[in-house]
């Protein structure tokens, strides 16, 4: 009886689909006619009356059956069939002869399996209709399907989970967070079976969903990730548009509140103590300290800085990148005699500061560090400092040259003693007194010697000699006139016995070993033993002249070693200028003026008893002079070409460093157009040279020629 009610009930619900999903679908048989055929069938039409063999659309079967009995389907019939069971009906395609079966001879059809359309939603067969007896298709194969009918059996499922969403601190409400979908399995083109809404289960006090897309939205504006950094929201979907009778699925969707900076930095403590030695070397960090920032990531980045004056000048801070944290270092040397604390402020800030916030408070924060100097043993210092001491060189040995004072900077005030680097003064030249730091001279000084000394003294605790300081002394040895001055070469010179008055002997030049104050004035004069009648000398400015008085001076008076050395005048000029403010220094005039005596014709030559004969006599004086030296057209373009050659030269060697100025002494002049003078071997008596030919030369050497004809005939009448 209950399989019988359970079948009937479902033969109705069947029924209730078909009528409710077809509507004026149905399914007819042919009024006449043995044929089974399609609507529209021209061979039909032409016979000129409609002929209906095969008319259907779909069958359709509920799904999910869960009755005993087989579940009616539907019913095919030909128009042709008289009711005799002469045609056979039979079916092909999907599910034929197992899900689907047919009565032969009523064309009834029934499901005998559980069908379920997420699985299958529609099968296709093909209809037959056959002669019993010959097997012959009666009326052509027509296709049908049977569509397996929803029901609400599949609840919405949330198929891309799990969701995790994020949302900033102290958003406006109505911020998106993110949005979930759930998928219903049921046939969306049916009923309401896959029509979903959500709504928020669990977390409805912070954040909502629109029922129809799903979006998570805030419900608050006063999220605060330091108290709450995530929630955990339940969301439901329910299928049937929610009403009563639905199914449904639910997720959890994880928030996270990401962070904001909202929350200034803050020192835990507002005074830090820490210690360092007085020694320690710049750049010796003391300490570290760090501000609190309850807000995470780069809004916990710090930045310091010390606010004080006497801070930023004894110390400084930097930022350790990976702990954000002060790094407070020496900036300059400590002394703890000086200063035992020292109080510096320290400011922490955040170095990203979001401009929406400002208006929460001051993003910094300050605290006091204070630092205590450690006092440790330090050597002597010497004060003050002075590295410059002078001396005469003519000071007796054990003369003071000056004092040293060192003194300890502890606290303690150990004595000190003093002594002298012997590696710096290894010949002892000077002494120093141990106790009182006095610096007295160990021996002779010569200033010509050694006029600077550069020594190290020594202050060390007298009860710890490791604790020890150094100190570079320069000396400098002042100058007494303690040197005569003395030729700057020795002079040989030599005269023609019949040189004329006012002959040019010899231009002697003189030194001072002694340093000049504001320059070295030297006065000459003839010795007593010297023949003063025969000579006389012309001072001009260092450099004096020994000119012959007399018209002629007999070969006698020659000794032997003038006779072995005849030469032309020796001219030698010593200048070595006075560094570079002297700017007449190698000037060239000096020497084209050396015998121009237009000057000091008639004057003062401070030549002692000669020079009035030469004051007397200057027309004959100046004749007597070498001829080059008086012509007034003289040449120097010779040398200027030589310098300016030299200077060429320098300037294109690049690897020559640069001098302030470039000096050539060896320049000697151009060849000479005659042959050599020398008379090296024209003294001995086989000698047979006749010098007469250098009567031919000119008036420069006339003289010359009469002086060696003079002595060769001499020699001659004295062998015979």
């Amino acid at each position: 009886m209950a399989r019988g009610l359970q079948g009937f009930l479902w033969t109705m619900l069947l029924l209730f689909c078909a009528i409710q999903e077809l509507g004026a679908w149905a399914m007819h048989t042919a009024v006449e006619g043995p044929a089974l055929g399609q609507p529209g069938d021209p061979a039909l039409l032409a016979s000129g009356r409609v002929k209906r063999g095969w008319v259907w659309n779909q069958f359709f079967v509920v799904e999910e059956y869960t009755g005993t009995e087989p579940l009616y389907v539907g019913k095919i019939h030909s128009d042709s069939d008289e009711g005799d069971g002469s045609i056979k009906y039979t079916i092909s395609g999907e599910g034929a002869g197992t899900i689907f079966l047919i009565d032969e001879i009523t064309g009834d059809i029934h499901a005998t399996e559980r069908l379920d359309r997420e699985q299958k939603t529609f099968y296709t067969l093909r209809a037959q209709a056959r002669d019993r007896q010959t097997d012959q298709l009666l009326e052509p194969e027509s296709e049908f399907i049977i569509k397996v009918q929803d029901i609400n059996d599949s609840e919405p499922r949330f198929l891309e989970g799990p969701y995790i969403g994020s949302v900033a601190e102290l958003s406006p409400i109505g911020t998106s967070v993110m949005q979930v979908m759930a998928s219903d399995a049921d046939d969306p083109t049916y009923g309401s079976s896959a029509r979903v809404v959500y709504s928020v289960l669990e977390g409805e006090q912070h954040f909502t969903v629109d029922s129809k897309t799903g979006v998570i939205r805030t419900a608050v504006a006063d999220l605060d990730r330091e108290t709450q950094d995530r929630y955990e929201v339940v969301i439901r979907a329910t299928d049937m548009a929610g009403q009563l009778g639905g199914l449904s699925g639910s997720t959890t969707v994880t928030i996270v509140v990401t962070d904001v900076n909202d929350n200034p930095p803050r020192f835990p403590q507002k005074m830090y103590q820490f210690s360092i030695v007085e020694t320690a070397p710049v750049g010796t960090a003391i300490g570290r300290v760090k501000a609190e920032d309850s807000d995470v990531g780069e809004n916990t980045d710090m930045t310091y800085q010390v606010k004080d004056e006497e801070g930023v000048e004894m110390f400084k801070v930097t930022t350790d990148s990976n702990t954000q944290e002060a790094v407070i270092m020496v900036q300059k040397p400590l002394d703890y005699e000086s200063k035992k604390v020292h109080t510096v402020v320290v400011e922490a800030l955040n170095k990203f500061v979001d401009p929406r916030f400002v208006d929460l408070g001051t993003f910094r924060d300050q605290t006091i560090v204070r630092v205590s100097v450690l006092d440790v043993d330090e050597p002597p210092e010497f004060r003050p400092p002075s590295n410059l001491m002078e001396v005469q060189e003519d000071a007796h040995v054990g003369s003071v040259v000056g004092v040293v004072t060192a003194l300890d900077p502890d606290t303690a005030n150990h004595p000190v003693r003093y002594a002298i680097d012997r590696s710096t003064d290894a010949e002892r030249i000077f002494d120093i007194d141990a106790n009182t730091g006095a610096i007295v001279t160990g021996k002779v000084l010569d200033r010509e010697t050694a006029g600077w000394h550069n020594i190290t003294v020594l202050a060390m605790e007298a009860d710890n000699h490791s604790q020890v300081s150094r100190a570079s002394l320069r000396i400098r040895i002042l100058d007494v006139n303690d040197n005569p001055p003395e030729l700057a070469t020795p002079y040989e010179a030599a005269v023609c016995e019949d040189a004329k008055p006012g002959q040019l002997i010899q231009t002697i030049s003189v030194v001072d070993r002694d340093e000049p104050q504001s320059g070295h004035h030297f006065y000459f004069t003839l010795a007593p033993e010297a023949n003063n009648h025969h000579f006389s000398l012309l001072d001009i400015k260092v450099l004096v002249l020994l000119i012959l008085t007399l018209k002629r001076h007999h070969k006698s008076h020659l000794t032997s070693e003038d006779d072995e050395d005849m030469r032309d005048n020796v001219i030698k000029y010593n200048d070595e200028g006075g560094g570079e403010q002297d700017t007449e220094a190698y000037d060239m005039s000096a020497l084209r003026s050396l015998y121009d005596f237009s000057e000091i014709k008639g004057g003062d030559g401070g030549g002692g008893p000669g020079e009035g004969a030469l004051s007397g006599n200057s027309a004959s004086e100046l004749h007597a002079l070498p001829q080059w030296v008086q012509s007034p057209d003289l040449d120097f373009s010779m040398f200027r070409d030589y310098i300016c050659r030299k200077v060429e030269q320098a300037d294109e060697d690049l690897s020559v460093p640069p001098y302030d100025s470039f000096q050539t002494y060896a320049f000697e002049g151009s060849d000479s157009p005659v042959p050599s003078l020398s008379s090296i071997n024209t003294w001995s008596s086989s000698s047979e040279q006749d010098f007469s030919y250098l009567g031919a030369w000119g008036p420069r050497f006339r003289q010359l020629a009469a002086l060696y004809a003079g002595r060769r005939g001499e020699e001659d009448s004295e062998e015979s």
